[in-house]
């Protein structure tokens, strides 16, 4: 029977059999493989996925950092500067208020030493005669008036300055 079996048809059956057999086991050690690859590929994946979500995650909190940081900074400039405005108005208002009191002491001793101004400076006194020399020499003199006026522009133009220096010497970065 066992050389029935084994002519050429039954030789050709046994060595197909015994190929499917091998290919069948080189396909479940291929699969096997296949398996472990595709576990590491997914562990992989998902490592990168929690990498890139941890990722997200921090730079969303780093930029919220940074907002806090800004508004923080921008509150502590705006601070600075409000500061730089009240003192600059204080200091104007205090220097104008003391040039129009010189002027005001100024104007009341001139009238004072004066015999032709009489009573309200407003009021036109009697024409003066010829100025004498003493007189002549200040002459070239600005009226109380435009000379207030022009110091308080003065007073006015180096409150500017200041307030413009004070300003620029506010760093809006030094918080950071």
């Amino acid at each position: 029977m066992i050389p029935r079996l084994l002519n050429w048809q039954g030789m050709v059956g046994l060595a197909a059999s015994l190929a499917l057999g091998l290919l069948l086991l080189i396909q479940a050690a291929e699969s096997r493989h296949w398996k472990k690859q595709s576990a590491s590929f997914e562990q992989r994946f998902r490592n990168e996925q929690s990498a890139f979500a941890a990722t997200v995650a921090e730079a969303r909190a780093a930029a919220e950092r940074a907002r806090a940081a800004d508004l923080v900074n921008a509150e502590r400039v705006a601070a600075e500067q409000r500061a730089i405005n009240e003192r600059t108005a204080d200091d104007y208002e205090e220097r104008l208020a003391a040039a129009r009191l010189a002027a005001e002491r100024l104007r009341v001793a001139a009238a004072a030493a004066d015999p032709s101004a009489r009573g309200d400076p407003r009021m036109p006194g009697l024409p003066a005669g010829a100025p004498s020399a003493a007189e002549a020499a200040g002459h070239d003199r600005l009226p109380y008036a435009d000379a207030l006026t022009a110091t308080e522009q003065a007073i006015q133009l180096d409150a500017l300055i200041a307030w413009v220096k004070a300003q620029a010497e506010v760093d809006p970065n030094a918080g950071r």
